[in-house]
């Protein structure tokens, strides 16, 4: 078990970033060395400058301040995909030796990392997802090769302060951003159309959204505290020839194994444009 981390450094501690720093901050593991974060604005870095430890910098106010961020043991990626090979270009530099990098820019590829870094430099490719911001992320983490174990768990243990960790091969990366990454989109929309079907059967729309949302909140609650697999859990409250069976059988005459299958395979093939710069 990792019990502190290196000095850490997020460049272009975004959205997801952020978030990632927030959990770190907030999980208490220690971090020898200390948090740099840098965003380009001073209004970005000043929601950061009050977190416990970290050194937050406006780029628009230390135009260097990715190279000081470089000289941390771990670097986390976190600016646009198409800003990333300038900016590795930037950083390759001032990085210190035995620099762990880690990406969190959506569809660049480790290749394209090592083209930019010095030789021998160990990268990884983390894939967060949103619930990152409440501390339950899936986070999907593949290796180049030449990373140490120790450097693995290193950075595994970084991504366990918000949430799990699942270590993969990178061609597994773009097909997990169909599932952990997306999937918080496809558990919204189900809770959507759920609320407008309690509309349609002459509920108001605050009693419709409690009712969907703590559905949803209330059965992924009980999944994770019994252990269960979901489908015996379905079994139970499907009683036979009762009002759930028949609405159950209507969800599976229309066929969700095969619209998820077709969703996820669409996000795949984006997944693989975007990496192509399409």
């Amino acid at each position: 078990m990792v019990d502190a981390l290196p000095s850490v450094a997020f460049i272009g501690a975004g959205s997801m970033g952020g978030a990632i720093l927030r959990g770190l901050v907030a999980s208490g593991l220690p971090v020898e060395g200390g948090i740099i974060a840098t965003n380009r604005t001073a209004a970005k870095a000043e929601e950061l400058a009050g977190l416990a430890g970290v050194r937050s910098i406006s780029l628009a106010e230390q135009p260097d301040g990715n190279a000081a961020a470089a000289g941390s043991r771990i670097v986390i990626v976190g600016v646009k995909p198409a800003m990333v090979p300038d900016l590795l270009d930037e950083i390759s530099p001032h990085l210190a030796p035995g620099a762990i990098i880690v990406s969190i820019a959506a569809g660049v590829t480790l290749a394209t990392f090592a083209a930019h870094l010095p030789a021998g430099t160990s990268v990884l490719r983390a894939m967060p997802n949103t619930p990152a911001t409440v501390g339950r992320a899936v986070t999907g983490l593949a290796a180049a090769e030449g990373v140490s174990d120790e450097e693995r768990a290193v950075v595994r243990r970084l991504f366990e302060t918000v949430g799990s960790v699942i270590e993969v091969a990178e061609e597994q990366i773009d097909p997990l951003s169909t599932i952990s990454g997306s999937g918080p989109a496809y558990v919204f929309l189900l809770i959507e159309e759920f609320t407008k079907a309690a509309i349609g059967k002459g509920f108001a729309e605050p009693e419709a959204r409690l009712m969907a949302e703590q559905t949803f909140i209330g059965a992924t609650a009980l999944l994770e505290a019994s252990g269960e697999d979901p489908a015996e859990l379905r079994r139970r409250v499907t009683s036979p020839k009762g009002t759930t069976e028949r609405a159950v059988a209507v969800l599976q005459d229309a066929r969700l194994d095969d619209v998820f299958a077709r969703a996820t395979d669409a996000a795949l093939a984006r997944a693989r444009e975007l990496a192509a710069g399409a």
